[in-house]
């Protein structure tokens, strides 16, 4: 796998987009003509080369091509956005839409995130060593299609509306998460090593909510049916099961309705 380094060396007045640093979009081309590509700030189009230096070779493919970004990504966004194949590699913290619909290879962020990130994920690994802010792994707005594949995982806490709309997939966050969680969740996976605030899985159709803290408020529609010993994330403990939303319509099988799991370690 060939290396492209970004090196930031100069903060932009407003937010850059960045759609454009993926592998690929940098896979088969030179160093100079990576510098070339457009990154919009406000309505005006720019180029990576003025804010970044850009030294090393990409892959002929984009599963050959592994990006390092140093430098302040602060007001930079949708760094990993849209990328299916390779590897990036941030030094730093990012802003918003970071890793949204990406759909393969590994994106891996050394600081914080900023809301919207992850949006509507297909596949692939994202891992964010810090804290991720509101609507990680949820669907776009005005969509209804969140997260469903992949493996996104958060070190440090979350905020609010996390994987709202996930259809599939498994989101992992190891700290604590605010308020409307699974949120219409269809299928998939979301495991919470910390506590959790309000309204958890609130109109939950199917999959599974794992929480190891503390419930702030249960939502009144789960039912509680049994306790069970699980391993979630190489925990191996008991879990108290719950079924619901039971105020959400629900489909059936062979006659019989599909509810989700939501799952409290004892």
């Amino acid at each position: 796998m060939n290396t492209i380094t970004l090196t930031v060396k100069k903060t932009p007045e407003l937010f850059l987009e960045c759609e454009h640093v993926n592998p690929d979009a940098f896979a088969g081309k030179t160093p100079d003509q990576i510098a070339k590509l457009g990154a919009y700030q406000g309505k005006e189009i720019s180029t990576l080369g003025e804010y970044f230096t850009v030294a090393g070779e990409a892959g002929a493919t984009a599963a050959d091509t592994k990006i390092v970004i140093n430098g302040d990504c602060t007001k930079m966004k949708y760094i990993g956005a849209k990328m299916t194949a390779g590897e990036v590699v941030v030094n730093s913290t990012c802003d918003m839409y970071t890793g949204s619909w990406m759909s393969g290879g590994k994106l891996l962020v050394k600081g914080n995130v900023h809301s919207f990130c992850g949006l509507a994920m297909k596949g692939g690994e994202f891992t964010v060593e810090g804290n991720a802010g509101n609507y990680l792994g949820a669907a776009y707005r005005g969509d209804w299609r969140g997260m469903s594949g992949g493996v996104l995982r958060v070190k440090g806490n979350a905020g609010s509306d996390v994987a709202t709309f996930m259809t599939g997939g498994e989101l992992i966050v190891e700290g604590n998460v605010d308020i409307h969680i699974g949120t219409h969740m269809e299928g998939g996976r979301i495991v919470v090593k910390g506590n959790a605030n309000r309204r958890v899985a609130g109109q939950m159709v199917k999959g599974e909510v794992y929480v190891f803290g503390a419930i702030n408020v249960m939502m009144p529609g789960f039912k509680k049916i049994g306790e069970t010993e699980l391993e979630v994330d190489g925990t191996k403990a008991r879990f108290t099961e719950y079924t619901g939303d039971m105020g959400e319509r629900h489909p059936t099988r062979k006659g019989v309705p599909v509810y989700g799991r939501l799952y409290m370690k004892n």
